[in-house]
């Protein structure tokens, strides 16, 4: 009885050989203090560095990094998936997008730019569900969204899709000069930017109050900076905006169509062999460095812990706009935190041309890094099997 006992623990716990072996467990991160960290790691098209530290009471920001196989069906296409995802209002929708968006990506057998769209559109509408549930007991939930930044790289073409005021910024060498130029990839959707505010007010003609300034800084109805966005459904659908939703939230007036939208601004960029990284990072950073600033970081320092010196150089930044040390800011805890700087993600992608260029076809390990914290692949284990199926009687 006993030999069928450890019969049975050993299926429980058994690797699936056919997919353990392809799956990379070199996915963990340190901590230090508030700050997470992955100083280097290796994805299909070349190595990466990640990094996020945190400033509010529950991290708002949420991020992953994918490689490997595209799809559901690992027959390809191969390549990274990269996101970034900057919640406002709480963590929830972030999470969800962190949980959700990657998987519908997943479905399709190819990439494209529509494979993407209808990836968006799937997470909204599933956390627009999500909503609807909670919103007897939690209506609150109404109010959370999440910008959405996210790469793709796959068959030597980066996609760049995003919502709200997250930002990409591609590396490119000069072969003339030896200098390495910042590329913004990303389109964003910040009301503080001129033709955000009259996309606004073309889309809205009837209302002046569509966008307003607000204690010197412009806000979509006088309440948010980003005009699209994953979640924010207040701003969306006329039943989320009313009691017992906040006050602060309410509108004046009925909501007769959406404000807000959740249709990404997406590019596509062929890379070329002097394109060496991209960094993609929440606003928490570019908050306090120039996209050139960033990429001459980078460009100048050994690859490994790329993130972690972006992240502690706006660090240094927001604490010298403060006029205090940086040793002293690292000692105020999270929350405090919130009032010197945002949560800040960033993750570094470099482009090795001889790998981006065969990787939609070519196998490599699946490889899956949360930020600030490790997710693998599911199915790692074998699924339990029952005492007769363990050889037990």
């Amino acid at each position: 009885m006993l030999s069928g006992l450890m019969n049975f623990l050993r299926a429980c716990f058994r690797p699936r050989s056919d997919q353990y072996s392809h799956t990379s467990l070199d996915t963990g991160g340190r901590q230090d203090g508030l700050l997470w960290y992955k100083d280097t790691g290796q994805h299909v098209n070349g190595e990466f560095s990640m990094a996020v530290v945190q400033a509010n009471n529950l991290l708002e920001d949420q991020s992953q990094l994918e490689s490997g196989c595209l799809s559901l069906n690992e027959l390809g296409p191969y390549g990274t998936f990269v996101g970034v995802y900057d919640g406002h209002g709480g963590p929830e929708t972030s999470r969800f997008i962190n949980e959700h968006l990657f998987q519908h990506l997943k479905q399709q057998q190819t990439m494209s730019v529509d494979v993407i769209r209808k990836a968006y559109q799937a997470t909204e509408e599933g956390f627009l569900s999500l909503v609807t549930k909670q919103w007897p007991v939690k209506p609150q939930i109404a109010a959370v969204g999440s910008c959405c930044l996210v790469g793709v790289i796959c068959g030597g073409t980066l996609y760049v899709a995003n919502l709200g005021d997250s930002r990409a910024v591609l590396g490119r060498a000069v072969k003339a000069t030896g200098e390495v130029l910042a590329i913004q990839l990303s389109a964003e959707h910040n009301v503080c930017i001129e033709s955000v505010r009259q996309e606004l007010q073309s889309l809205h003609p009837d209302d002046s109050q569509i966008v307003v300034l607000k204690h010197n800084v412009w806000r979509v109805k006088g309440l948010i900076q980003v005009s699209r966005s994953i979640g924010d459904v207040y701003l969306k659908k006329a039943e989320f905006n009313r009691e017992p939703l906040y006050s602060k939230f309410r509108l004046r007036e009925p909501l007769k169509r959406p404000i807000l939208s959740a249709d990404p601004s997406i590019s596509v960029h062929q890379l070329q062999p002097h394109d060496q990284f991209v960094i993609l990072a929440s606003d928490g950073l570019w908050e306090h460095l120039s996209n050139q600033e960033a990429v001459d970081i980078v460009q100048n320092h050994p690859r490994s812990g790329s993130a972690r010196r972006l992240v502690k150089t706006a660090l240094k930044e927001a604490a010298n706009k403060r006029e205090m040390r940086y040793s002293d800011l690292k000692k105020i805890d999270r929350g405090v935190r919130r009032h010197f700087h945002d949560d800040i993600t960033v993750i570094v992608v470099f482009l090795d041309s001889n790998l981006v260029s065969r990787a939609s076809s070519v196998k490599g390990p699946n490889l899956s890094v949360k930020g600030g914290g490790v997710n693998l692949r599911p199915n790692i284990l074998a699924p339990c099997a029952t005492p007769t199926e363990a050889g037990s009687t």
